[in-house]
């Protein structure tokens, strides 16, 4: 980007979590210093020059010392330690905790193996999106799940609410919300090989999806191969406690390579590699259809139903949908959410839900719903920003190549 860019690509960026804030959390963005909640490492984060911001109630770091430009661009060839333990983990516990779930997501949890995980969808009535998650099979008889911050609340209460109907009629399964535990994301190429130094256990046998708990720096921790920028990595639930000497030493055992980066590169990652945001790419009247998250409907699920909205999902799966999001790339200024789609004749065909300038690409990317028929990669289209139309293409996700640790 020109002069001035790398500050107006920061600046855009607070401005769209203050958006998501808005709609996510339900709280202004404006909250007084008092009234937002900090993980244990805020300290940490204020020591090695954390620049903080709201987001979804929480005092989180947008960006460190270097740039968003600079942090996104490192996280791809060297790494990046990310504090998300705004996030909310929690254990599902009981004989019936699997058939209780299935009511609520459309994954086949049932079919996955212990130690194995996968995203799902969190449906209402209508196969709108409450949320999206990711959820873990650690035995038959315990499920661990981990969901955005700014949808807790609202997760939360629908869970319990239904939670509470199931066992009224004699269904086992209670909960357990670790709120005694920090997350850490540790993501990039050197992921792998500075954790390994703090554990025993082999690291190269542990897959992309798959779960364990194990010792990590002398703490007892569940460990997620996944992550949230197309990049191998781990997501590491620490003891609270623990949290600060893990992050000191993974950053110390990657010889500064791997870096503390802030939100502001984890959201230009994230689009990089085509996964949604809550909250911009994905809502309640959003189904994960439409989000183009087929693939997380379990095939037995596809056939069976009998998760919330099922009669909405299976029809649009036969019929197709009305709506389809998809990824573009585009001339002239970044465009942003909400920015007006249009047919090559001017049409209004969609709406953008995320963009920006990739670092690492060096162009611009977004995604955005538009009207089935419109959806195909190579389609032309025009994105308007500030009242102009530039000219746009449909792009296959993801932008960046995904580089996931999987079995050969």
């Amino acid at each position: 980007m020109r002069g001035g860019g790398l500050w107006q690509l920061g600046q855009s960026i607070t401005r769209r979590l203050a958006q998501v804030d808005k709609k996510v959390a339900g709280r202004r963005y404006f909250a007084s210093e008092a009234e937002l909640k900090k993980t244990v490492l805020y300290d940490f984060h204020v020591a090695n020059g954390g620049k903080m911001v709201p987001f979804a109630g929480w005092s989180m770091p947008i960006q460190y010392k270097d740039s968003i430009m600079e942090s996104t661009v490192n996280c791809r060839q060297n790494g990046s330690l990310f504090d998300v333990s705004h996030m909310c983990g929690f254990s599902l516990k009981g004989k019936d905790c699997i058939p209780f779930l299935e009511k609520l997501v459309i994954a086949d949890v049932a079919a996955l193996a212990p130690g194995t995980g996968t995203l799902t969808v969190f449906t209402n009535e209508k196969g709108g999106a409450i949320d999206d998650s990711v959820i873990t099979k650690v035995q038959n008889d315990h499920m661990y799940i981990v969901v955005n911050a700014g949808c807790r609340d609202k997760d939360l209460a629908h869970i319990e609410e239904h939670m509470k109907a199931f066992k009224a009629k004699g269904g086992d399964v209670s909960w357990h919300i670790h709120d005694e535990r920090s997350l850490l994301a540790l993501q990039g190429p050197l992921a792998a090989s500075a954790l390994q130094h703090l554990t025993k256990d082999d690291l190269n046998k542990l897959y992309f999806g798959e779960f364990r708990m194990t010792d990590i720096n002398g703490a007892h921790c569940f460990i997620t191969r996944t992550g949230y920028t197309g990049e191998d990595g781990f997501e590491i639930s620490v003891p609270s406690e623990n949290a600060v000497d893990l992050a000191k030493a993974i950053l110390e055992k990657s010889e500064g390579k791997i870096r503390l980066t802030g939100l502001g590169a984890r959201d230009s990652l994230r689009l990089e590699a085509g996964l949604c945001l809550y909250g911009n790419d994905m809502e309640q009247h959003i189904t994960p259809v439409e989000a183009g998250l087929t693939w997380a409907i379990g095939k037995r699920r596809k056939a069976e139903g009998g998760f919330l909205g099922a009669e909405v999902i299976l029809k649009q799966l036969a019929e197709g949908p009305k709506i389809r999001l998809v990824g573009f790339t585009s001339t002239g200024p970044p465009p942003r959410s909400h920015s007006e789609i249009q047919d090559e004749k001017g049409t209004n065909i969609g709406e953008i839900t995320s963009g920006g300038f990739s670092p690492c690409l060096k162009k611009n990317i977004a995604m955005g719903y538009v009207k089935s028929g419109f959806h195909k990669a190579g389609t032309k289209a025009k994105i308007v920003v500030r009242g102009k139309a530039y000219d746009g293409v449909v792009t296959k996700k993801p932008f960046v190549p995904t580089k996931y640790y999987k079995s050969s």
